[in-house]
């Protein structure tokens, strides 16, 4: 193994004291099928002490394979070249015991859903314990990740936290050790954005009173500016730009890095059009591309672009480097297409709740009993053909709001009414969402299992192709897919029988900028085409303001204001709408 004198010095790394970890030309290939996927295709990078790298890019690009790959995790089979190592360990070729103490002394882990993460039968004082080592130590750490009251909160258990708690109690667990290095994989992404913004401060916080190094796994560009130092951003297994955040964000050397930004969805983006959509697919991870592997994606790609892959250089446009034979050549703007937004002529479907309650029953020995009230008589109601997004905190009721309307939570008082047709519901986690046996033909033929066989296998082909998933996908499970194209497969499930209302939940938060923007155009695509109303709950104002007709602002199970997106975004009237806009982490445009 190599001494951390004699590593290399990689193009763009950061000019602070020696580094905590070092990627060197890390390779790692999955098989699938007897086909070879290759996640990682050559990593070289180095993180330094105290600094917050953000790792950006695509579903599937090879982010989350580089985290676990530093923290030794990679699943049995992965054939792993090259070395990853942190401290003086290399978690690709030491052993298991080795790389145990590694994840012990050095590294830390907060992954992106904290549930799946901690113990559910466990109270959560005894989950920090067993890294902390003792009480007093356990509360402390909660203390310094931001949880009031943490001797309380160590006697409840996880089903008991909001989702930020929770992922405080990640973050504190993660820091028991004193790690040198902290892997946080998508940290923010289930958080609104009140939520977020408190979690983004934490982690600068961590940083700067436990002097760890941070490894950022985000597909939010305004989350890695607001906490990173620098970027890194991965293309197809490849690190296609690396260098300090505000150079990178708004001198973008790589197209790549230029597209990402054009696609986010920011509270500026024009309503009245589609969003941007980077074209085309990533490339298949089964196939070694011979040249730059974004070529067939770029408007400025050349005949040798196809032929001859681009090396990490350093560029001119900022201080650190691109993987592009144009690096040294001035930016040349390559505007994503803007279509005029689909409008929709004729509506149906629609949605009334009047006085609606929900109080969840609580169990106190051997009775049970009303609990508090997640939602306190909503008066609401749906227009045929319109859309209405859902927007508040985590707690606030949206969720509930929208399991009324599925049928799927009886409300304690209220009346609710709906289309004859059952409402179709898409879900935040499509993962989960989904029967992980069944092929993707399966999970859609069921929903049109009273039409003849020839006549389910058009229409399944049909709604695929039409979600750019293409009909071979049929054939494919879930876990076959990538988190993108999982979401899609649940909007194709939920539209494969026309419904006359659609029910989203969350259905982007999950999803990178360009399949967001995908997502919200084949939305209203389908909405122009198929006359549903639908009912979009969500904590992201950008997206709301742009799906919407209407915007509803919900807290503490009670309606506080609605309005046009416009009226709601740019001149909300109530002081709540004013604290969530104010959260809204600013994206860059790049120059």
């Amino acid at each position: 193994m190599a001494s951390r004198a004699s590593q290399p010095r990689v193009p763009g790394a950061h000019d602070g004291s020696g580094p905590v970890a070092t990627l060197a030309d890390l390779r790692v290939t999955f098989s699938r099928r007897g086909r070879p996927l290759r996640a990682v295709r050559g990593v070289d990078l180095a993180i330094a002490e105290g600094e917050i790298v953000g790792l950006v890019g695509e579903s599937g690009s090879g982010k989350t394979v580089l985290g676990l790959s530093l923290l030794g995790l990679l699943p049995p089979g992965a054939v792993v070249e090259g070395s990853a190592v942190v401290g003086a360990v290399d978690m690709v070729t030491a052993d298991e015991g080795a790389r145990r103490i590694a994840r012990r002394d050095d590294l830390g882990a907060v992954f992106q859903d904290p549930m799946s993460s901690l113990n559910p039968t466990m109270r959560v004082g005894r989950q920090v314990l067993e890294v902390a080592g003792s009480e007093a130590e356990a509360a402390r750490l909660l203390d310094a990740c931001g949880i009031a009251d943490a001797t309380r909160r160590m006697r409840q258990f996880p089903h008991e936290l909001s989702g930020g708690l929770r992922q405080r109690v990640m973050l504190a667990i993660a820091l028991a050790g004193s790690p040198k290095l902290v892997i946080a994989d998508e940290p923010t992404t289930a958080l609104d954005v009140t939520v977020q913004a408190q979690v983004l401060r934490l982690f600068r916080q961590v940083r700067d009173e436990f002097g760890c190094a941070i490894v950022l796994v985000t597909h939010d560009l305004a989350v890695a500016r607001n906490v990173a130092d620098r970027i890194c951003v991965m293309y197809a297994g490849r690190v296609v730009e690396l260098g300090p955040t505000s150079g990178t964000l708004t001198s973008p050397a790589h197209p790549y890095t230029g597209a990402l930004l054009s696609a986010r969805i920011g509270l500026d983006a024009d309503p009245g059009r589609q969003l941007p959509m980077l074209p085309g697919e990533p490339p298949d991870p089964a196939v070694d591309v011979p040249g730059c592997s974004f070529s067939p994606r770029c408007p400025r790609a050349e005949a040798m672009c196809l032929d001859r892959r681009p090396a990490l250089l350093s560029t001119p446009k900022h201080a650190g480097a691109s993987a592009c034979h144009f690096n040294d050549e001035p930016s040349v703007e390559h505007p994503l297409p803007r279509l005029p937004w689909s409008t929709y002529a004729t509506g149906r479907g629609g949605a009334e709740l009047s006085g609606v309650r929900v109080a969840f029953p609580v169990r106190r020995l051997l009775r049970r009993s009303a609990g508090p009230e997640v939602l306190r008589g909503i008066d609401l109601r749906v227009a045929p053909g319109e859309s209405v997004a859902l927007v508040g905190e985590s707690g606030s009721g949206k969720s509930t709001l929208l399991r009324v309307l599925a049928g799927l939570q009886a409300p304690s008082s209220g009346t609710v009414r709906v289309p004859d047709k059952r409402p179709q519901m898409v879900f935040q986690d499509a993962g989960s969402s989904l029967t992980p046996w069944l092929t993707v033909g399966e999970l859609l033929a069921d929903r049109i299992r009273d039409r003849p066989s020839g006549e389910r296998d058009v229409r399944i082909a049909e709604v695929l192709v039409r979600l750019g998933l293409g009909a071979d996908a049929a054939a494919l499970t879930p876990r076959e897919l990538s988190g993108g194209q999982r979401q899609r497969v649940a909007l194709a499930r939920a539209i494969v029988d026309p419904p006359e209302l659609l029910l989203c939940d969350e259905p982007i938060s999950a999803l990178d900028a360009s399949l967001a923007a995908t997502v919200l155009n084949l939305l209203g695509e389908l909405r122009r085409e198929l006359g549903f109303a639908m009912v979009f709950v969500t904590h992201d104002l950008a997206a709301a303001r742009l799906v919407a007709d209407r915007i509803v602002v919900m807290t503490e199970g009670a309606l506080v204001e609605h309005g046009a997106p416009d009226d709601i975004v740019l001149r909300p009237s109530h002081e709540y709408t004013r604290a969530l806009l104010s959260a809204v982490p600013d994206a860059p445009v790049a120059a």
